[in-house]
């Protein structure tokens, strides 16, 4: 059961992490018992690899998150590889048009909908190869998010979104505004506008947006915006500034 996709699909907010650094076994235990739907482990900007993203995803059965891989870029090759290790699905970085976003679907879809390779009795089916119902249950269960991420995919955003098989359109806010022209101005008219079309543009395809804002307010402010798949920051940003609260408490507040 995916839990991620189960969330989004009934109009709920899914809530869930990004992991950059902390690679541990537990890590997705954890945060499934701090009640999120989700987790990332991003082999993009994190010190993951493959063997590592494996041992991560190992660690959330029977947990009840859903694990989720961040590719390095759409060329990774096979880009269903981190399926066939047992990730629920693939986040997919600087997607920018409707001819990329067709690839990504058909490349982490079984035939009819795809092209994903077939290799049976693995992690993903638990080392139990079944028959011809589970490919159709597969292609149902695997989340496929791009993540919009320049001024060009802002560009195609219908043309991307409305392509079948996307479940999460998700803004890479940082490298938006970079190649807005406006780094890290994330209240600038122009990025508030085109996050506004994108919710728009969302919303007349049926596809939830996602975003990882840093702060619990933050979180609250894009959710009322629309935005259903929200990371509840990094686990390096949530960790030390849990840190930094802690040592403020005892060193400041009780000097």
């Amino acid at each position: 059961m995916n839990r991620f996709l189960q969330k989004i699909r009934s109009g709920e907010v899914a809530l869930g992490q990004m992991v950059l650094e902390l690679f541990t076994p537990g890590i997705g235990p954890m945060l499934a018992n701090c009640g999120l739907d989700f987790v990332i482990y991003d082999m993009e900007h994190g010190r993951c690899d493959i063997a590592k993203v494996a041992e991560m995803i190992a660690s959330c059965r029977g947990t009840g998150i859903t694990p989720l891989a961040r590719v390095p870029d759409l060329e990774n090759t096979p880009l269903s590889r981190v399926l066939d290790l047992g990730a629920m699905g693939v986040m997919v970085p600087r997607v920018e048009t409707r001819a990329q976003m067709e690839s990504i679907v058909a490349k982490l879809k079984y035939p009819p909908q795809g092209n994903r390779g077939v290799a049976l009795g693995l992690a993903h089916d638990l080392y139990n190869p079944r028959g011809a119902a589970y490919f159709p249950q597969m292609n149902a269960e695997t989340a496929v998010i791009a993540i919009l991420e320049t001024v060009t995919a802002f560009g195609n955003l219908d043309e991307i979104v409305s392509v079948t098989g996307l479940d999460v359109a998700w803004v890479g806010h940082y490298d938006l505004t970079v190649s807005m022209g406006i780094p890290c101005q994330f209240d600038h008219p122009r990025f508030l506008e085109a996050m506004a079309r994108l919710v728009s543009v969302c919303g007349k395809y049926k596809v939830p947006c996602g975003f990882l804002p840093p702060t619990p307010a933050d979180a609250v402010h894009w959710i009322e915006k629309g935005f259903r798949a929200i990371s509840l920051g990094s686990d390096v940003g949530v960790f030390m500034e849990a840190v930094r609260g802690f040592r403020r408490s005892l060193v400041e507040d009780h000097a």
